[in-house]
């Protein structure tokens, strides 16, 4: 497979400041209460590194400790422990306030709209309060939304859960009864997901957005402030300058790493890289993925449809009422029909099974690697790259 260049810049304290002095605005009473927002665990930007230099201008601009309030945008992710905030931020998660957000708590929301396709654009009432917003995340691919971060900080990141899942359902076509074929990574033009996210978007108040470029390893190689969406754009552009591969060809055999922790942290979050590395497979091929998995699965809803019995089944049931990641479930389904994919992995055999994977030792890998007569590719961090 052909090699992709990685970002190998360096992030400069100095030209960060320059940046965000740019962008930032004058009078004390912009500074009055800041809120800024972070990912979870699942999606780390050199938090502890870099929100340390945020905070240092923010201060030096008028704002307090006791003014500075950061969220942390879970989605719908289960809430994380002291001991993994402290090691996702750093000293700051007990020197300043962090608020863990809920997405099932309706009295912290206002309503903004609806959107055309039908998601009720719901805010936290204390971000529409806050003189100033700043949202500090990673771009990525996302497998149906086209790119992580950005647009996805203050939605579906600080999201109300039935809106978040209104917009998920949108992965669904329920013309041909399979996954919205615009949804892929990458891809943001005629993707019903992506385009309801744009309009969620324009609801949403001003703010800066941080964006965090990553290499193949998690470090932060650029950070790119901005305060539009045709900001957030550039910089998805930029991301696919290191992680877009403009090749088509397939491989009887891909061997792939999902990239290690956090990429792999659950299930939920290793599908993300199975479904990267599943299209670089000729059909009827085979995927060897390397997923720790050590927080299991990761979503309570997510294996009642992997039970349902079929894809169509499940599919009917996303109909009634889409829950969290059953777009997820049907994806998987979808690759375990055209490629047979087995997994280094610390989930149980019996899990793995109704995965429709097949669990493997490193000896069982190496006799597949020799035993293989046709094409063969190997991916180190299968969560970054796409076609």
């Amino acid at each position: 497979m052909p090699e992709l260049s990685e970002p190998e810049f360096a992030v400069s304290h100095e030209s960060f400041i320059k940046d965000m002095l740019r962008l930032l605005p004058d009078g004390r009473d912009h500074y009055r209460t800041i809120a800024i927002v972070v990912s979870d665990k699942t999606r780390l930007c050199g938090y502890t590194e870099y929100l340390p230099w945020l905070t240092e201008i923010l201060l030096s601009h008028g704002a307090t400790k006791e003014n500075i309030v950061f969220y942390i945008a879970y989605g719908t992710h289960p809430r994380q422990t002291e001991d993994e905030s402290r090691f996702s931020y750093g000293t700051l998660y007990d020197e300043y306030n962090f608020v863990h957000h809920d997405c099932l708590d309706i009295k912290l929301f206002e309503k903004l709209g609806t959107t055309k396709r039908g998601t009720l654009v719901m805010a936290r009432k204390d971000i529409l309060n806050s003189t100033l917003i700043i949202t500090f995340g990673s771009i990525s691919h996302h497998y149906f939304a086209g790119y992580g971060g950005g647009r996805k900080m203050l939605f579906p990141g600080l999201g109300y859960r039935e809106s978040i899942y209104h917009n998920h359902s949108l992965f669904l076509d329920r013309r041909t009864r399979t996954l919205a074929d615009r949804c892929q990574p990458g891809n943001l033009e005629g993707n019903p997901l992506a385009e309801d996210l744009q309009e969620v978007d324009s609801h949403m108040p001003p703010r800066i957005s941080i964006h965090g470029i990553l290499n193949a390893s998690g470090k932060v190689c650029l950070l790119i402030p901005g305060n539009s969406y045709d900001d957030f754009v550039s910089a998805c552009r930029i991301h696919d300058r290191f992680y877009r591969l403009n090749s088509t060809q397939k491989f009887d055999l891909v061997i792939a790493s999902s990239g290690g922790y956090p990429k792999d942290i659950n299930f939920i979050q290793a599908h993300k890289s199975v479904h990267h590395a599943a299209a670089f497979v000729k059909d009827g091929g085979r995927l060897i993925m390397l997923s720790e998995c050590i927080d299991k699965i990761g979503s309570q809803y997510f294996m009642q449809y992997l039970l349902a019995g079929s894809y169509e089944a499940a599919f009917a049931m996303l109909e009634r009422k889409y829950e969290g990641n059953g777009g997820t479930a049907l994806s998987m389904m979808g690759k375990t029909k055209r490629i047979t994919i087995h997994m280094l992995t610390s989930l149980d055999k019996e899990v793995c099974q109704v995965l429709g994977v097949n669990k493997v030792t490193l000896e069982d890998i190496r006799k597949t690697i020799s035993e293989e007569k046709g094409s063969l590719a190997v991916i180190r961090n299968a969560s970054m790259l796409v076609y």
